[in-house]
């Protein structure tokens, strides 16, 4: 059974916000698939993928202490790490674009510290979504929890919308298939396709 694990902040006042764009992903695949969202043996949201033979979750310990969560549902469903991906936001990648991970550091991101020290390790998958810097004399706290700007809503979209579709791949054929197809910039030229 594969673990995906939407990181971002429960309630109203953090909807559509940056630090939230991984509760989106997986509310479009619940959406997609017909999924509902129920309790979890954890501080956190889950629902069953029965036909992909996953779960989906969405931890409410608040952003900074997501891997409490993350540690209860693998413990609690005996999820073997190799089985988890992570999914987050990252302002150190443009708006829009994807990077997957077979492991890695936390790179500064609250969410993953918190996984990485409940879990022990860095070995785990992370699918981060470029969700921009903005302006650097704003506060980084001030700008992953504010709203996307209406001119980046169309690609903050379809961003959402690819992220799930590397999701999927990742449950029907791990890591390594994410890497391959949605590692690469999107680009139409012909240069980037040779």
């Amino acid at each position: 059974m594969k673990l995906v694990v939407g990181l971002g902040n429960p309630g109203r006042r953090y909807a559509g916000t940056r630090h939230n764009i991984g509760f989106d992903v997986l509310d479009r695949l619940t959406g997609r698939h017909g999924l509902e969202w129920e309790s979890a043996p954890a501080d956190a949201l889950m629902t069953r993928w029965r036909a992909a033979g996953a779960l989906l979750a969405k931890p409410l310990t608040f952003m900074n202490l997501s891997g409490q969560a993350v540690g209860e549902l693998l413990r609690f469903f005996k999820i073997d790490l190799a089985d988890l991906l992570i999914v987050v936001d990252d302002v150190n990648l443009d708006l829009g674009r994807l990077r997957a991970r077979a492991a890695g550091s936390a790179g500064g991101h609250n969410g993953l510290k918190s996984v990485i020290a409940h879990l022990g390790t860095e070995e785990f998958a992370r699918l981060r979504i470029g969700v921009g810097r903005g302006d650097g004399r704003r506060d980084l706290a001030d700008h992953v929890l504010a709203t996307f700007e209406p001119d980046e809503r169309t690609v903050v979209a379809g961003t959402v919308d690819r992220t799930a579709d590397a999701v999927e791949l990742f449950v029907a054929e791990g890591i390594g298939a994410v890497m391959n197809r949605f590692n690469r910039k999107e680009d139409n030229s012909k240069e980037d396709r040779d």
